[in-house]
């Protein structure tokens, strides 16, 4: 696991501006996955069948992740993830 990926797992990711984007918003490392995945590309039903989890669970673990972000697209996720460093563009 990177540097940037154990920073979010312990809330202290940090924006542009130098300030925390998620202080209390601290993402599992599940979620972390299905971040990555989101950024790859894989749709919900992938996520499931690579995680071996329902559609349903892959579903809540996304919306987990948007919330926690506070945005409400896949691609605000993955701007997010890119210009924190946990995915490389």
């Amino acid at each position: 696991m990177s540097e940037a990926q154990m920073n979010v797992l312990q809330g202290e990711v940090n924006g542009s501006n130098g300030l925390a984007t998620a202080p209390c918003r601290v993402l599992t490392s599940r979620e972390l996955q299905v971040l990555q995945m989101m950024a790859d590309g894989l749709s919900t039903k992938d996520i499931a069948s690579r995680l071996n989890v329902s559609f349903k669970t892959a579903a809540t673990h996304r919306a987990n992740v948007l919330g926690k972000l506070g945005v409400h697209e896949t691609v605000s996720a993955v701007r997010w993830a890119i210009r924190s460093g946990i995915v490389e563009p």
